[in-house]
């Protein structure tokens, strides 16, 4: 529900609008918490025409969802929800390095002795099966509007709005993206590196079956390009290209964008055809180190939290993995505590600080390994990934470190 009223009291405020808010809502309330979810004033959107499931487009942007989100909206009751027919599992990885002699990678769920890798799902389905549940959760009031100051005091904290009403609340929970303003408000200090990169994300159908892998191809002076399957004989594109080339990608027809992808994926996929001619977005690319995840009664999860480089797809499971360890670290608080003090925001901080510096620093120095345009370091690196491929106890390790497990 939405409510207009001038005050709003509970023990959570959650600030943002997306999947990673919403799931950290239904946590929350349904670990007995009266929640707030804050969301930015609504803009009418435009009709769509009415289509069937098989009919409705798909999104160009999807998420490879580990175990730990999996599990995580699992218990939410939030993937039995989705469209199970428009979510792909992904039964291997495949994974290229630079060059003629390129080094290979293989990566598959029999190895690591699970039914699946991941599971890549669309954005509008998540969000979709997210908003059906909050729509059922009693503890959880929506607030529409633009916060505009944020205090905190030993008696709790307070946000207010552009119109002057106000939120009070226990605990703080920024979900509000990269930018954030909760984050903001709380003086953390940001490292940034910008990637001069862009993500060229859409969707195409492939003329081989894809049989549940996801392909990778390190290419150096073209970036990083992924496929990874679709239900059906479809793939969804990230390409993390360099500015320039992603200027002249954005440019040219998705037909042109097919045929340049065919050097690489002609021998595993076949002819790539664009599954709409105008789905294509850029998303600018960046990392983002906050000095801290919490503040006095406040926790930061997802992109507030951490930005890393798409090239593994585990920014939105960073996210899922602060929900899931936030929510743990309040069930184990001592009685006497209370669900914003010092000490237990500060178990939760601990708790992430290893998982986020390992997906971190393995993003960031890839993208930096695999950047570098010099002979001996191609070499060095292609025969590292060899190397690793004939690893079977290092594969397995950080196999299972990507699922969450």
């Amino acid at each position: 529900m939405t409510t207009t009223t001038a005050q709003h009291r509970s023990d959570v405020c959650i600030v943002g609008n997306g999947a990673i808010a919403k799931t950290a809502a239904l946590g929350f309330a349904q670990s007995g918490y009266s929640v707030t979810l804050l969301v930015p004033p609504s803009r009418p959107a435009p009709e769509a025409p009415t289509a069937s499931a098989a009919e409705k487009p798909w999104d160009v942007r999807v998420y490879a969802l580990n175990h730990t989100a999996h599990d995580l909206l699992a218990g939410l009751k939030v993937w039995g929800a989705l469209d199970l027919a428009r979510v792909q599992a992904v039964d291997a990885m495949d994974i290229h390095g630079d060059g003629q002699q390129g080094g290979n990678l293989g990566f598959d769920a029999f190895g690591a002795h699970v039914g699946t890798l991941a599971w890549i799902v669309e954005d509008s389905n998540l969000n979709g099966a997210l908003d059906a549940a909050l729509k059922f959760a009693a503890n959880v009031q929506i607030v529409s509007g633009c916060a505009v100051d944020l205090t905190c005091s030993e008696a709790g904290a307070g946000i207010v709005l552009e119109d002057g009403r106000k939120i009070a609340c226990e605990l703080v929970v920024g979900a509000d993206g990269r930018e954030s303003w909760v984050r903001g408000q709380c003086d953390i200090g940001v490292d940034y590196r910008m990637y001069h990169q862009r993500a060229i994300v859409t969707n195409f159908a492939c003329e081989k079956p894809h049989h549940g892998v996801a392909y990778q191809w390190f290419t150096c002076a073209d970036g990083i390009i992924a496929l990874l399957p679709l239900p059906g004989k479809q793939v969804s594109l990230v390409w993390s290209a360099p500015e320039t080339l992603a200027d002249t990608l954005m440019d040219e027809s998705l037909g042109e964008l097919a045929i340049r992808l065919g050097e690489y994926a002609d021998e595993k996929l076949g002819a790539l055809r664009p599954l709409q001619p105008d789905a294509v977005k850029a998303v600018p690319l960046a990392l983002v180190r906050p000095h801290s995840l919490v503040a006095p009664r406040v926790a930061l999860v997802g992109d507030a939290a951490h930005a890393v480089h798409p090239l593994a797809g585990h920014g939105m499971n960073l996210g899922f993995g602060d929900i899931h360890d936030l929510l743990q670290v309040l069930r184990e608080r001592e009685d006497r505590r209370g669900i914003a003090d010092e000490r237990v925001l500060a178990r939760y901080a601990r708790k992430r600080k290893e998982d986020v510096l390992l997906m971190q620093w393995a993003t960031d120095g890839l993208e930096r390994l695999f950047g570098a345009n010099l002979e001996p370091v191609r070499v060095v690196r292609n025969f590292g990934l060899n190397l690793l491929d004939k690893l079977p106890m290092v594969k397995r390790r950080l196999m299972a470190h990507a699922m969450g497990k």
